[in-house]
């Protein structure tokens, strides 16, 4: 009787303690998870790991906190894939996203893809984050210069596969801009599988979205992960020791595309593009149709045509002003004198004959 007594005493303390010990297994509490469903600018189905957390009412979400080694992650729970049987041809996407850093050094942040559910492994530990994740693709907004990955300065995109040596980097400086300025930027990431072609854009909010993209590169991500589920998330860090930089998320979009593979993306130099490891190639030698050819001969011998009537016929009006016809005399009426001439033939010298005439 006395032990169910205490047992009765001490069931809440312990049904407390139980519920406490399952709720820190989970990476975010479902009461964050609604408040960031109720923004229209954030897809739906987003979870929140780590140090993120929604801020002003879920209006936006800082994945960091100004304090030393912290790190959090945006992640879209619904995976997708490359190769999709639904679809006619190789997945395609576009993505959008408004952040902003505040002044110092970090991390920075990057757009992470990689296929399984890193979001349910994810430590908080290594750059981003990710630490022990090699099989994944990345474009890091990078605003700490780290010569040993291939860093151009404390100011610049880079895309990563498999490790964060970057593979080509973008300076953000050429566009005047300043990853951690704390100025709200945006970006415009695009992949093509058609053409096998990873582009991303960057200006200011408010802003069109630029023609030319900074930088570019050629992977192709059905290769890599054919038909295996994908993820894709927003993650930020700071490893540095003594950082404390915020990095803050106001707006995501993520949409599949289905792209015909008639059509294909223009390299961002006429002269070149990167192919699927990063190298420098020529364009290639289109095929050449035969229609073009014949529409091409029907061009320019109209346009010779043209040129030749136009040049007879200024050659024409040149000649006529210039021609002399011989002057038309009136005819005057002109007198004529009729004489008389005397032919004398002489027969003999004894007689002469006159004649008149």
């Amino acid at each position: 009787m006395a032990k169910f007594t205490i047992f009765s005493c001490n069931f809440p303390l312990i049904f407390l303690l139980s519920s406490f010990y399952f709720l820190t297994l989970q990476p975010i509490s479902s009461s964050l998870l609604k408040s960031l469903n109720n923004n229209p600018n954030f897809d739906s189905e987003i979870a929140l790991f780590g140090d993120a957390e929604p801020v002003d009412a879920g209006s936006y979400v800082n994945i960091t906190r100004p304090s030393v080694s912290s790190s959090g992650l945006l992640l879209r729970q619904k995976p997708f894939k490359f190769l999709d049987a639904n679809l006619s041809s190789p997945t395609s996407f576009s993505t959008e996203f408004t952040f902003s850093m505040t002044p110092g050094s970090g991390d920075g942040l990057l757009l992470v893809l990689a296929p399984k559910d890193f979001g349910s492994t994810f430590s908080g530990k290594g750059p981003f984050g990710l630490n022990g994740e090699n099989r994944f693709l990345g474009i890091e907004f990078d605003t700490e210069m780290n010569g040993n990955v291939n860093d151009l300065n404390a100011n610049h995109i880079g895309v990563d596969v498999g490790s964060f040596v970057s593979l080509t980097v973008g300076n953000v400086s050429s566009l005047n801009l300043e990853l951690n300025s704390g100025e709200k930027l945006k970006s415009w990431i695009d992949y093509v599988a058609s053409s096998k072609r990873l582009e991303i854009r960057l200006s200011k909010l408010g802003e069109p979205r630029p023609y030319n993209p900074i930088t570019a590169y050629g992977i192709d991500l059905l290769g890599m992960w054919k038909n295996e589920d994908v993820y894709v998330g927003i993650s930020s860090s700071n490893s540095n020791g003594n950082s404390s930089q915020i990095s803050s998320v106001y707006s995501w979009s993520f949409r599949l595309r289905n792209i015909p593979n008639s059509m294909h993306s223009l390299p961002v130099n006429p002269r070149g593009y990167l192919d699927e490891h990063g190298e420098h190639l020529s364009v290639h030698k289109r095929r050449v149709c035969p229609l073009t050819v014949l529409a091409g001969m029907i061009f320019v011998t109209g346009c010779g045509a043209l040129v030749a009537f136009v040049v007879l016929f200024l050659w024409a009006i040149i000649i006529s002003r210039h021609t002399v016809f011989p002057a038309e005399f009136p005819v005057k009426p002109m007198d004529f004198r009729y004489e008389k001439i005397n032919v004398v033939v002489e027969k003999d010298a004894d007689s002469v004959k006159k004649q008149s005439i």
